[in-house]
């Protein structure tokens, strides 16, 4: 390839539909940053050549010299963190995706937070949230992202333990779905053994993904007499003790914030050993009662007969 020739983010020829209409989006939203042309691609090389128009006409003093590397250094490192969170949003994008919905604002803020994240992990939740909002416009506030930016590894690694502890379900009739986190006491073994515990989650409290109270019980208010809820693909049905919609059902001492909703889409927990049976403990009373079969009975109780 002849010097100062170079190629843009990637080949959009051989992208699927979604993954090029977010290229297309994200090039729009961020100066056209991953759109091909004719001289050298980043920053860096415009500024070089900037800076040996500056050396022929004036004197460039050291810390001048050094005042520009480490520019551009830094926006070299930025323009990488934007291509690889990009490139990493494709796999999860929906065959069916319009990027192009997307709000302008919204992309620009997104990339604005996310340059200056580099460590690879922490990228991967930005590109499933750049993804889950190209699939579904409106997923993520500014406000998540914004809070984002404010997170470190360890925030995110406690998150995921804490959504070991959640469950699906609908419990309200006008809404989808939502997951939701059952702890019902803190100091339990089963949240502490999994690296849950008091201290935890009023960090996850401090950073604005949880309420939590230990003084009192959160409930989802007015549910129907049936309720079905699911566990990492187990699925548990809940007789409530009313027959109309005037139940309240106990949650525990946890409850997500908006953020922490919006978040917990990302789907980065794993289901703990024996909790689906620690919470059928705490809910045993509106779990289905069993059906008595007369038959069955008497022949257990020893009352059964039968005539020569």
């Amino acid at each position: 390839m002849p010097e100062g020739v170079s190629n843009s983010l990637v080949n959009l020829g051989d992208l699927a539909k979604p993954a090029d209409t977010l290229i297309k989006k994200v090039s729009k939203g961020i100066d056209g940053i991953f759109l091909p042309f004719q001289t050298v691609r980043l920053a860096k090389a415009d500024a070089k050549a900037a800076l040996i128009k500056a050396q022929s006409e004036v004197e460039v003093t050291d810390i001048q010299r050094r005042a520009i590397r480490r520019w551009l250094n830094e926006e070299e490192q930025k323009q990488q963190n934007i291509e690889d969170i990009t490139r990493k949003s494709f796999q999860y994008l929906h065959d069916d995706t319009d990027a192009g919905n997307m709000d302008d604002d919204w992309v620009t803020n997104f990339f604005d937070k996310s340059k200056i994240v580099s460590d690879q992990e922490m990228q991967v939740i930005w590109a499933r949230v750049l993804a889950g909002e190209a699939n579904s416009p409106g997923t993520y506030s500014k406000r998540t992202v914004n809070s984002l930016a404010d997170f470190d590894k360890r925030d995110a690694i406690l998150f995921s333990k804490l959504c070991g502890f959640c469950f699906w379900g609908k419990i309200d009739s006008d809404s989808s779905e939502i997951f939701f986190p059952l702890i019902f006491k803190s100091n339990a073994d089963i949240y502490s053994n999994a690296g849950i515990n008091f201290s935890i989650l009023q960090h996850l409290d401090s950073i604005g993904l949880i309420k939590f109270d230990i003084n009192s019980r959160f409930f989802f208010k007015k549910q129907p007499p049936k309720l079905f809820v699911s566990y990492y693909g187990e699925t548990l049905c809940l007789e409530l003790l009313n027959d109309s919609y005037d139940n309240d059902l106990p949650i525990g001492q946890v409850l997500f914030t908006n953020t922490g909703q919006e978040l917990s889409q990302i789907g980065s927990g794993t289901a703990v050993p024996a909790f689906m049976e620690y919470v059928k403990e705490q809910w045993k009373d509106y779990l289905p009662k069993p059906k008595k079969d007369d038959g069955v009975d008497q022949a257990i109780n020893g009352t059964n007969s039968s005539t020569d």
